[in-house]
């Protein structure tokens, strides 16, 4: 394994192939990331524990449309028993994803707890306990400082585990190397991944103008159709995101297996 540099304007390259790629297999990999949040959806169920169980699957679910988009790109069929890729390779990459999903439920934990330091815990009680977000809350001061410095604190953690799920699963590095590994990687290759960011950024922005209108449209006739419209251009959007993150760990640490 070694480290690779790469131009800034790699951040956009990385995008045009995770979306690209996707459009290989839409419905599988839109299939696989539904299959994947439907199971940490109902994981947040279990009373207590949900929340942090479902933020500790997150990496694996990752990790699940990171070895899909492989498949995809190398012309193969991802199959729906890649959900589980995480758990399926052996005890000791099995063991190192466990733990790489504990120290991120951890660190997330600990940042909404700093943010309920600003807000009393509102933002925390609408984002982890489905408190449902009303006009009066999402106008609080209070609530929108917490949001912004929950968002500022996730860079840098989203830093340490964006490339993690790979290290661990392709080239075997323990779990709190792989932190470091993806950490100095997001930092070498700074200004790819702020394009990368900015890309995505507007791929959201364009493709939510086209839903919103489109939307409106069907709202006329169907109110239930337009709601379905939303989720599913929703479910795309994010599918596509996530298949292109595989993109950006081969051009920093070389093509997976």
């Amino acid at each position: 394994m070694k480290l690779l540099l790469v131009r800034a304007s790699a951040g956009v390259r990385w995008v045009q192939q995770g979306v690209r790629t996707f459009w290989r297999q839409p419905l599988a990999l839109t299939g696989l990331f539904f299959m994947a949040m439907a199971a940490m959806s109902l994981i947040t169920l279990i009373p207590l524990v949900g929340p942090a169980l479902a933020l500790a699957l997150l990496p694996a679910a990752q990790l699940s449309m990171m070895v899909a988009t492989a498949e995809t790109l190398q012309g193969r069929f991802p199959l729906p028993a890649l959900v589980l890729v995480a758990f399926r390779s052996g005890a000791e990459r099995r063991q190192s994803m466990l733990v790489l999903g504990a120290l991120y439920a951890g660190c997330f934990l600990a940042l909404i707890g700093l943010s309920a330091a600003v807000d009393g815990g509102q933002f925390a009680r609408v984002y982890l306990g489905g408190e449902p977000l009303t006009r009066e809350i999402a106008a609080n001061g209070d609530f929108q400082s917490a949001m912004w410095l929950t968002l500022l604190l996730y860079l840098p953690l989203s830093a340490l585990f964006w490339h993690a799920p790979g290290l661990v699963h392709w080239h075997g590095v323990p779990p709190v190397k792989a932190l470091f590994f993806s950490a100095v990687a997001c930092l070498r290759n700074l200004w790819a991944f702020a394009l990368f960011g900015l890309a995505w950024l507007a791929v959201f922005t364009a493709a939510g103008l086209v839903v919103a209108i489109a939307t409106g449209f069907v709202a006329v006739f169907m109110g239930l159709a337009a709601h379905g419209l939303m989720l599913l251009g929703a479910m795309l959007l994010a599918a596509m995101f996530f298949s292109s993150i595989v993109f950006t760990f081969r051009d920093c640490f070389g093509a997976p297996e």
